[in-house]
C-alpha cells in the first residue's frame, strides 16, 4: 500500500517542477524586466511622434512582453524648443537598477548607467530576450536613437541632433549610440552605448544606412 501511494505522489512532484521551470522561462514570467532595446522602430524613422509616442512605443512593447505593469520610458533627449526647456534622457528613466529579460543587470543606478555599466551586445537584448544585430552582422543595426551627451544629458547649441525633438522622418539628423559598443575605431565614441555620432538623416533609408534601424532604449521609470 504505501508503494502504491509513494509513486503518484512522486510523479506528482515531478509534474509539478516540470511545470513550474516552463514558466520560469516564459517570457510572460519576465515581470522584472526593466530594460530593452526596442525588437522593432515606430514605422516612420526618426518620426516617433515626440517624446510621447516614443513613451508609447516602449510601453506597448513591454505589455506585449508582459511586464507592461510598470512605467516605461523611450532614453531620448530634446532640445529645448517654443518655450520649454531641454529634457535630458537620464531624468526620464527613474532610479535603477535595471534589468534585461533575462534578469541580468545592466546598471543599479544613474550613475552607474553613465559610466562603467553593463550594456554589451550580449545584454542589450529586446523585449523578447533576442539579440539585436551589431556591427559585423547583416543588416548591421547598432545605431541606437538617444539624442543625448555621453552623461545623459541633451546636446546643446544649434545642431539638430533629435530629429525635430523626434518629429522629423526627412532631412535633419540624431545623435546614435551604439548597443554593441564597437565601430570604426576603438575611439571613445566608437565605443558609446548612447553618444557614437550623428545620423545622416532622419528617414528610415538613411538610418539605416549607417547601421541602424530607429530602434530605441526603453527603461522601467518604477
Amino acid at each position: 500500500m504505501r508503494l502504491s501511494i509513494k509513486r503518484p505522489l512522486l510523479a506528482s512532484a515531478a509534474v509539478a517542477v516540470t511545470v513550474l521551470a516552463a514558466c520560469a522561462s516564459s517570457p510572460a514570467m519576465k515581470n522584472d524586466m526593466s530594460f530593452f532595446v526596442t525588437s522593432r522602430n515606430g514605422g516612420n524613422g526618426a518620426n516617433l511622434g515626440g517624446l510621447e509616442g516614443a513613451d508609447r512605443l516602449c510601453q506597448s512593447l513591454a505589455n506585449g512582453a508582459g511586464a507592461g505593469g510598470r512605467t516605461w520610458r523611450a532614453y531620448l533627449s530634446a532640445a529645448a524648443a517654443g518655450g520649454a526647456p531641454a529634457v535630458n534622457a537620464r531624468d526620464r528613466i527613474g532610479r535603477g537598477p535595471w534589468r534585461n529579460a533575462n534578469g541580468v543587470v545592466i546598471a543599479n543606478d544613474v550613475a552607474q548607467l553613465h559610466g562603467t555599466n553593463n550594456i554589451t551586445k550580449q545584454t542589450a537584448l529586446t523585449e523578447t530576450g533576442a539579440v539585436v544585430n551589431g556591427r559585423g552582422d547583416t543588416p548591421n543595426q547598432h545605431d541606437i536613437l538617444t539624442g543625448s551627451q555621453p552623461d545623459g544629458t541633451a546636446i546643446t547649441g544649434t545642431a539638430d541632433t533629435t530629429c525635430g525633438n523626434w518629429t522629423k522622418n526627412g532631412d535633419g539628423a540624431a545623435m546614435v549610440g551604439h548597443h554593441d559598443r564597437t565601430g570604426l575605431d576603438e575611439s571613445a565614441p566608437a565605443k558609446s552605448w548612447n553618444s557614437s555620432h550623428q545620423s545622416r538623416a532622419c528617414g528610415i533609408d538613411a538610418l539605416r544606412a549607417t547601421g541602424g534601424d530607429a530602434r530605441l532604449y526603453c527603461f522601467a521609470a518604477n
